[in-house]
Formats: structure tokens, C-alpha cells, sequence
């Protein structure tokens, strides 16, 4: 049986999550990686081959995510770290003219679907005395901008929800980080823009943003600590960038 460690990461088939994946199976562990595109996760194994175990999972529907982590073959479990990393940002407009929709697919996700999986993985964890949480937050969880109220909240409350489960299993010597990206090129912007490339790649012209690469890098740093160290969390921006709408754009 192989003794490299298990990481879980969700929404790992793109972006941030793509990226810690890949870091991750550089540092030798394995990985379940789980997403809802199957297509994009069959590519994953298909690069990385036994090393990675493909998971179609929507981190929205709690049965789902229950069936699914309650299922995996003895030889990936127990899973040693867990990098909860799925989430969006819908809509662009003020509350009172945004579609209530776009707040139902960020709470669902960026909230609930956090909750729905490290309810699946912590008690084991706690149970065992080890493992790692690292919730992936941002920049937008600390302040707020117009059009961003909700999603702003959903950040919020993981920062919340971070730091109330660090406390809950204090004394278990199992560890709870955060990071939180400021600006990163990767499809967050293209699914905000409901597809439209143009200006979602506006939001980067100018400056050079966060690669999801750097993201992952500083994840794998923090999961790679000795065991009595908690980095509890972790702001990282771009150089050009001190904070949402505060950025430094170079003209053409």
C-alpha cells in the first residue's frame, strides 16, 4: 500500500484548484480530485495516471458529496489533507437589481459546498489526530466592493467558518489554514462575465496578476509545515494590486 499522502482537492478541474492538484502530485502525494466536469477530470488522469483518483461531485448536494467520499476505495483513504477550493462569483450588479439566482449558486457553493465536504472528511481527521483543512478564500472576504456584496459575504463567512472550525478541533492535532488570493487570472472572471471573453480579460489588462500556479504554491507551503505549525492564514496579492478596486494599471 502506498504510504504518499491522500489530498482531496475540490473544484480541482481548472484554475486554483487544477493548479494544487498538479502541485501536489509534484511533491509525490496522491490525489483525489473532484469537480462536476468529468471530461476535464478524465484528463487529469489521463496525464497524471493512477496518481490521481477522478471524482464527479457537485460539493452542492450533500447526498452527493456524502455517496461519494463515503464510497472511495480502502487504498485512498484516510485522506490527509483536504484543500476545499471550489467556488464562483455570479452577477455583477447591485442587490437590488441583481437575479437572486446568482446569490443561490455562490452561497451553495462557496458556502455549503465547503461545509458539505469538510463534514464528510473532518471527523475522521479529528478522530485519527491529524490531517489539514486549507479553505481557499480571498482577498473579497476582508472588504467589500460594489456589485461584489454577496459574493464578498460568501468569503466572509469562510473566513468565519475557518476560524470557528480551527477552534472546534483544538487540542485534536488536526490543522486549519486559509488563503486568500487577491487577483488571479484563471476562468473566475469568464464564468462572472457569463462567458464574455472580452471583458473578463479586461479585468487584467494593464497589470500582471496572480498566476493560479503562485496560488498553489503557497498551499503546498502551508500543507508542508511540520505538524505542530499552523499557518492560519494567508493574504497574496499581485504586486499590483493592494486591495479590491485598488490596483496599479501600466497604459499600452
Amino acid at each position: 500500500m502506498s504510504t504518499a499522502r491522500v489530498v482531496l482537492v475540490t473544484g480541482a478541474s481548472s484554475g486554483i484548484g487544477r493548479a494544487c492538484t498538479e502541485a501536489f502530485l509534484a511533491e509525490g502525494a496522491r490525489v483525489i480530485a473532484a469537480a462536476r466536469r468529468t471530461e476535464r477530470l478524465a484528463d487529469l488522469h489521463a496525464q497524471h495516471g493512477d496518481a490521481v483518483l477522478p471524482l464527479t461531485v457537485d460539493v452542492r448536494d450533500r447526498a452527493q458529496v456524502s455517496a461519494a467520499l463515503g464510497s472511495l476505495p480502502a487504498d485512498w483513504t484516510p485522506i490527509d489533507v483536504l484543500v476545499n477550493n471550489a467556488g464562483l462569483a455570479a452577477g455583477r450588479g447591485p442587490i437590488h437589481t441583481d437575479d437572486p439566482e446568482n446569490w443561490d449558486r455562490m452561497l451553495d457553493t462557496n458556502v455549503r459546498g465547503l461545509l458539505n465536504v469538510s463534514a464528510c472528511v473532518l471527523p475522521g481527521m479529528v478522530e485519527r489526530g491529524s490531517g489539514h483543512v486549507v479553505n481557499i478564500g480571498s482577498n473579497a472576504g476582508r472588504e467589500v466592493y460594489p456589485g461584489g456584496a454577496v459574493y464578498c459575504a460568501t468569503k466572509a463567512a469562510v473566513e468565519r467558518i475557518t476560524r470557528g472550525m480551527r477552534m472546534d478541533v483544538l487540542g485534536s492535532g488536526v490543522r486549519i489554514s486559509q488563503v486568500d488570493p487577491g487577483m488571479v487570472e484563471t476562468e473566475f472572471s469568464l464564468v462572472r462575465f457569463d462567458g464574455d471573453e472580452a471583458p473578463a480579460k479586461a479585468v487584467y489588462e494593464g497589470l500582471t496578476p496572480l498566476s493560479a500556479a503562485d496560488v498553489a504554491d503557497v498551499v503546498t507551503w502551508v500543507a508542508s509545515r511540520p505538524p505542530h505549525v499552523v499557518v492560519a492564514d494567508v493574504l497574496l496579492y499581485p504586486v499590483d494590486q493592494a486591495g479590491s478596486g485598488r490596483v496599479a494599471r501600466r497604459s499600452s
